[in-house]
């Protein structure tokens, strides 16, 4: 990771893209509240110097933010003149603020790209974040599937490493991995600086990283940035563009610590959910112990078939249209026998195994047909 120029510093590289973002940002009532003339005359000058190519006098060291390139965690130590834009979400008020605020951003992005990991379980992928030395992997619920289950996890470079997934809180939709040991000659991994999201307010700036539409090793980890729109304990909503792929990635504050995780990805791209790392906090010991419980609204795993739960094998009694079984070839009259690495006994062990998947999940299911074994490859679907 390279360091940050103290002598001079480029508008150009980041101008044309953090400008065009903070007048996106100004101008919207819903997040920030009226527009700032001062803010605007900031933009306009910042963008005349990028489409430029000038070079401007950075900040003395003694102003200028200082990365930890020994770090390995991802806190960068915050100027006294961004105080204010931290703690408040204040916008830029000098030329002078909005390059120290676009070198905070960059220093963060070089940091958090390290511990950011794209994550693959069977045919599904998302992202995480590792949060300590030995390995642990912080991501969204229906990320992770379920407990116990073999998992990849892609580091920034490419390197693919062998881990397994923890606990559940499908109530806000956490989930927990481990990389498995032994993979980093004893060293400790890169990692997020965990944050406090109870003090989170509204219009904070936030800089989300991730793996949009999944890994790209020539692309790399993508940041972007944004800020807050709305708190709540069990989400927090932002303008950061994200896309499908990002799930499962994090949040930072400005300061470079860990405050939530991305869950939803919204209709329009910026308007998205991110599970406050206090979620993660609170139930830690529960999450490292492999538990799973609760129900995400929105997430609720369907087979779409009826049976008896009385009957003594899961003989399927009606299948229904278009659902996740009619689309895999299950048939009325079928009999499951297994359902992923769970035997099925009856019909309410079916139901049962069906509760611990996820949207989307690919399971593989043997059954039995006039007699004769038959097998399935299904794609769970998903339920209010």
């Amino acid at each position: 990771m390279g360091s940050v120029p103290t002598d001079r510093y480029v508008i150009a590289n980041f101008a044309s893209r953090f400008e065009a973002a903070l007048q996106n940002y100004i101008t919207k009532p819903s997040v920030v509240g009226k527009p700032q003339l001062i803010a605007k005359a900031i933009v306009v000058i910042s963008l005349g110097f990028g489409a430029m190519g000038v070079t401007a006098d950075a900040q003395s060291p003694a102003v200028a933010p200082t990365l930890i390139a020994d770090s390995p965690e991802t806190e960068i130590p915050v100027p006294e003149d961004l105080r204010e834009i931290l703690s408040a979400g204040a916008i830029p008020k000098s030329l002078a603020q909005l390059q120290l605020l676009e070198q905070q951003f960059g220093q963060i992005s070089a940091s958090a790209k390290r511990c950011t990991v794209s994550i693959k379980i069977g045919q599904a992928q998302g992202c995480g974040v590792i949060i300590d030395g030995g390995g642990k992997v912080l991501t969204a619920a229906h990320v992770a599937m379920r407990p116990n289950k073999p998992a990849t996890v892609i580091l920034a470079n490419g390197r693919r490493l062998e881990a397994m997934t923890l606990g559940l809180n499908k109530n806000v939709d956490a989930g927990m991995l481990q990389i498995s040991p032994g993979q980093n000659e004893g060293a400790d991994w890169p990692h997020a600086t965990l944050g406090d999201s109870s003090k989170l307010a509204r219009g904070m700036w936030c800089i989300a990283t991730g793996h949009p539409s999944g890994f790209d090793q020539t692309r790399g980890v993508v940041t972007r940035v944004g800020r807050i729109a709305r708190v709540n304990r069990s989400a927090l909503r932002t303008d950061c563009a994200l896309i499908g792929g990002d799930s499962g990635g994090p949040l930072f504050d400005l300061s470079g610590k860990l405050i939530a995780i991305h869950s939803r990805i919204g209709n329009d791209v910026e308007e998205n959910l991110h599970i406050p790392i206090d979620n993660y906090i609170n139930s830690w010991e529960r999450l490292v112990a492999g538990d799973s419980w609760g129900a995400l609204p929105g997430f609720r795993p369907v087979l779409g078939v009826q049976g008896n739960s009385q009957a003594e094998e899961a003989v399927i009694d009606i299948v229904r249209p278009d659902s996740a079984a009619k689309k895999a070839g299950i048939q009325q009259g079928d009999i499951i026998r297994e359902f992923g690495d769970r035997k099925i006994t009856d019909f309410q062990s079916l139901k049962d195994a069906v509760a611990e998947t996820m949207p989307g999940e690919n399971v593989r299911v043997r059954g039995q047909r006039d007699g004769s074994p038959v097998f399935f490859r299904v794609v769970i679907g998903r339920g209010e």
